[in-house]
């Protein structure tokens, strides 16, 4: 066979092997500005600096300069994200792949790039608006779709729990008792120390609330229209307003710098993306 012969062999078995391997998906990188519609928000513990940002279009990982790369291989619309706490690198997610219908759970162990199905969850697949790892226990996960669920083995299995608070916006697992999670509702901070099970007022203002996270020095984040950003030290309900400096904009979703307690960053009902020096008393526009 001649030279031009095994060439052209050899581009079109490439081709062929290129249709069969299904659509390819290049890395992207925008402006920052140009990614909206965020769901989640993760300090890359590489480098804390940068910022995982889960999208309606694919995982995202921010740059020094001002851009984003998409570091999914996918475009799923990523809606329950959180970091895996006992694997640096590692996430657990949901959501809705590019198709339509439901992911079910996912995990990444390489950094957002690649992600496999894990489970389905219960009367799955399920489609987890607001997931979080505990981590008092890196085992135990959270989800919500209609109940309440948990999973005690980094997420294989499932199990209902039972019904959330009205109108829940978010949940997050607590530092300290994998038993204890809470939400953020249209009524204000509400608390389980029963997995779920049953309910209580987290704090006596009952105006909505639509965030709430924890860290793992046991310190609790949430944010209440009205009143603005909240913190306590677990376990203790005394809730003490941090800043109210955010004009008319809510806060979504909120990551703690794990190397620096006092850094965070948050996300708005805009997609804006701030971040505070200061344990959130002061906020700017990140990368600034």
């Amino acid at each position: 066979m001649s030279a031009k012969k095994k060439l052209a062999t050899l581009a079109a078995a490439s081709l062929i092997a290129m249709m069969l391997a299904g659509p390819a998906h290049a890395a992207e990188t925008v402006k920052l500005s140009e990614v909206s519609h965020l769901h989640g928000i993760a300090v890359d513990s590489g480098d804390p600096s940068r910022l995982y940002l889960a999208s309606h279009h694919g995982v995202w990982l921010t740059k020094p300069d001002g851009t984003a790369t998409r570091v999914s291989d996918n475009r799923h619309d990523y809606m329950g994200f959180t970091p895996n706490p006992a694997q640096p690198g590692a996430f657990f997610a949901s959501g809705h792949p590019e198709t339509g219908g439901n992911l079910g759970v996912l995990v990444s162990i390489d950094g957002a790039k690649t992600w496999k199905a894990v489970s389905k969850g219960v009367n799955g697949p399920v489609d987890f608006h607001s997931m979080d790892a505990s981590l008092a226990n890196p085992n135990v996960l959270y989800g919500h779709y209609g109940s309440v669920q948990v999973s005690r083995d980094a997420g294989k299995s499932w199990e209902v729990t039972g019904k959330p608070p009205a109108d829940m916006f978010d949940l997050a697992a607590s530092a300290k008792d994998a038993n204890t999670v809470y939400a953020a509702t249209r009524t204000g901070l509400m608390v389980s120390r029963d997995a779920g099970k049953t309910w209580q007022a987290a704090y006596m203002v009952a105006r909505p609330a639509t965030m709430v996270t924890t860290t793992r020095d046991g310190t609790a984040y949430a944010f209440q229209v009205g009143t603005g950003l909240l913190k306590t030290t677990e376990p203790s309900p005394a809730w003490q307003p941090v800043s109210n400096g955010f004009g008319d904009a809510v806060l979504l979703h909120l990551a703690v710098d794990p190397t620096n307690p006092q850094r965070l960053y948050a996300v708005t009902d805009k997609s804006a993306i701030l971040a505070s020096q200061d344990g959130g008393k002061t906020w700017k526009p990140f990368q600034s």
